[in-house]
């Protein structure tokens, strides 16, 4: 389970990241706390954060689950594809929102399957 908490570890460290370069964003591009809004950069890196959160959500507990009835190893493999897939996101969404599709996708993709595999595990072991 040490690459599960490893994934999980750097998910949390990748959204804070993501957070800190909204912060950066907000100071160079005159955007004033509480605004979301002013200028077009800094809406691209805070809907970066943003949308990291919401899949954040969805993704941690589906890869605890999918770890709890699977290989963890097979789990967090899975787990750094997420990351990657974020991490595409963030250079895509930043740069050209319109090619963010790439990276969202490989961000999506692992948290719909670990769903699905935690929900498989879950099936199985009640059946048994």
């Amino acid at each position: 389970m040490i690459l599960v908490e490893i994934v999980t570890v750097l998910a949390l460290l990748q959204y804070l990241t993501f957070a800190a370069l909204v912060g950066r964003a907000r100071v160079k591009y005159g955007v004033k706390a509480p605004a979301t809004s002013g200028h077009e950069v800094f809406e691209r890196f805070y809907r970066v954060q943003m949308n990291t959160l919401e899949l954040l959500v969805a993704f941690l507990p589906a890869m605890w689950l999918a770890a709890r009835y699977w290989s963890p190893t097979l789990v967090s493999g899975i787990g750094a594809i997420y990351l990657v897939g974020r991490f595409v996101y963030f250079r895509a969404y930043t740069r050209q929102p319109s090619s963010r599709s790439l990276g969202f996708n490989l961000s999506l993709g692992p948290t719909i399957l670990m769903l699905l595999v935690a929900l498989v595990g879950a099936v199985l072991s009640g059946l048994k």
